[in-house]
């Protein structure tokens, strides 16, 4: 059996780690070992010794999802009496509360409502901008983009085309979950293959949106599971990147959470995830930035994750329902984060959605505005 040691060094000389150099790092039960390496290749993208985060709020506008996964307990099919789209003033004093607080990041997401045509989100878009231009959309899963497609009988291509136009900055990764088919089709069965996630994020990159790439573990996937996710991911920023578009900006990791739904699982402990952590960043060579999921995993675990393989705390998250439907409500607030980023040994910086530094904070300066996190 192949050392590990032998892999991470090769790692962190920049040779690609394949197939099984991967297993063999998750059959290890070296988790501190394999964080320093993952550290250690951070460092490379980033000497500087800043952990960045973005002001940013989730905006839940609908719940009416027709996709029905099974690890959800936020989606409400469609007619029930518990479902919802927010107005649209209600999500303008959303945004407005956002930007009070120097927030520069709307994560606006939903379910896969059939009832909403590609018009409402056009309009919806045009009249955020018209009223805050300054605020950055990274918003709509890929699944909604499916389905906006779907429902307008017009390719995915030029959807995002018009959904650009009307004032769509960026797309996230959400609805990756585990990129191999064997374990979708289990959890979610009516959502599309992994190959159609890498198509519609290949596609934003063509019509110039930047994107970001995300994995949950803790579904019962296999360990040759995870380890293909990641190398999928690497694959498609090597075809985006070699295109000349933005690509993948970031890459996420957590674990899911199953209270509430209807996948029974054990949750996974927190060495789980920072194992998780570590490899993916020894996998994946060509994303520059690894973002913690202290939403899922908790303050204290995100802090550790800086030493991991992360070099982002990720959003102020001023608002979260989806999570917190599966009873994981863990709460931060700008100043919060700025201690957390200190304890773990960093400088804490503001930045953007396109990883642009807005503001590093000087040693004890605090945020001048804060929040209340609102569920």
């Amino acid at each position: 059996m192949v050392a590990i040691d032998q892999i991470l060094e090769r790692a962190l000389a920049g040779e690609r780690l394949e197939l099984e150099d991967g297993l063999r790092l998750y059959e290890s039960d070296e988790i501190e070992k394999m964080g320093y390496y993952a550290n250690k290749v951070m460092e490379k993208w980033h000497p500087e010794p800043i952990a960045t985060f973005v002001i940013g709020r989730n905006i839940n506008y609908t719940n009416v999802c027709d996709t029905y996964c099974r690890f959800c307990a936020f989606y409400r099919p469609p007619g029930s009496d518990e479902g919802y789209v927010l107005p649209d003033e209600e999500i303008f004093k959303k945004i407005q509360e956002t930007v009070d607080v120097q927030g520069t990041e709307i994560l606006m997401q939903g379910g896969t409502n059939p009832n909403l045509p590609l018009e409402y989100y056009t309009n919806l878009l045009r009249n955020i901008k018209k009223r805050f231009p300054s605020i950055h959309m990274h918003s709509l899963s890929v699944a909604e983009i499916v389905k906006i497609s779907e429902v307008s009988k017009k390719p995915v291509e030029e959807v995002l085309l018009l959904l650009k136009e009307a004032g769509l900055d960026s797309l996230p990764g959400a609805g990756a979950e585990i990129l191999d088919d064997r374990t979708r089709k289990k959890i979610s069965r009516l959502k599309g293959s992994w190959k159609e996630w890498i198509d519609v994020m290949k596609t934003a990159n063509r019509v110039g949106l930047s994107t970001t790439a995300t994995m949950v573990i803790g579904f019962g996937e296999s360990m040759e599971e995870r380890v293909l996710h990641s190398l999928r991911i690497r694959e498609a920023q090597d075809v985006m990147k070699a295109e000349g578009g933005p690509g993948f900006l970031a890459f996420i990791s957590w674990t899911f959470q199953p209270d509430n739904t209807n996948l029974k699982a054990e949750r996974l402990p927190a060495e789980e995830y920072l194992k998780n952590v570590a490899i993916t960043r020894l996998l994946i060579d060509n994303i520059p930035n690894f973002q913690s999921s202290w939403v899922t995993m908790g303050p204290e675990v995100g802090k550790l994750s800086l030493s991991y393989g992360c070099n982002d705390f990720g959003s102020t998250m001023m608002e979260e329902n989806v999570v917190s439907a599966a009873a994981c409500t863990y709460k931060v607030n700008t100043n919060h984060i700025l201690q957390l980023i200190r304890e773990a040994g960093k400088t804490p910086a503001q930045r953007n959605t396109k990883y642009e530094i807005l503001r590093v904070f000087k040693e004890g300066e605090m945020a001048e505005t804060d929040f209340v996190m609102q569920n």
